[in-house]
């Protein structure tokens, strides 16, 4: 008498499938059951870009949130430059900081959008610092304590930081 061969898994399965009602989705999910088999559904740019702003939320010292807004957009609006740097992401933080306080214009023009940030989030206007004019005492944002908490964050980005993907915070 010969040994009865249990059922492989493949069969297994066309017999429960048979026993299913058909549906749209299920067809959909069998269909691309394999296809990210290892994978994250995660792409590695969107992988970084999330390590970045999530970084930049732990580490910025901003109780009203304009300042993380403004540097997280300039991440999530430089893609392409992330994606030349997924390996170290945070290179391309350090160098949008580094040419913002290289260039007195340029820490205008992003405290200037910080200002506008925080105006939209607190549905005020803005104290906005002119050039060469000392700042309203009540404005939250000036030309120094921008300038400061960039040097800060600079400072923070040459300690060790976690690069690897796999341990990347994800969405």
């Amino acid at each position: 008498m010969g040994k009865q061969q249990e059922p492989g898994n493949d069969e297994i399965q066309r017999e429960m499938r048979a026993q299913q009602k058909f549906s749209t989705a299920g067809a959909i999910g069998r269909a691309g059951s394999g296809l990210l088999k290892g994978e994250s559904p995660v792409s590695r740019q969107d992988q970084a870009i999330s390590a970045l702003t999530g970084w930049i939320d732990q580490q910025t010292p901003d109780p009203s949130g304009a300042l993380k807004s403004i540097l997280r957009r300039q991440v999530r609006s430089n893609e392409l430059l992330v994606a030349s740097h997924l390996e170290q992401p945070f290179n391309v933080l350090r160098q949008r900081i580094d040419s913002i306080l290289a260039n007195d214009y340029a820490l205008e023009e992003f405290v200037r959008q910080v200002d506008v940030r925080w105006g939209e989030l607190y549905q005020e206007r803005p104290l906005f610092q002119r050039a060469g004019q000392a700042p309203d005492p009540a404005d939250e944002y000036t030309h120094e304590s921008v300038r400061q908490v960039l040097i800060l964050l600079r400072a923070k980005l040459h300690e060790p930081i976690v690069t690897d993907p796999a341990n990347w915070p994800l969405p």
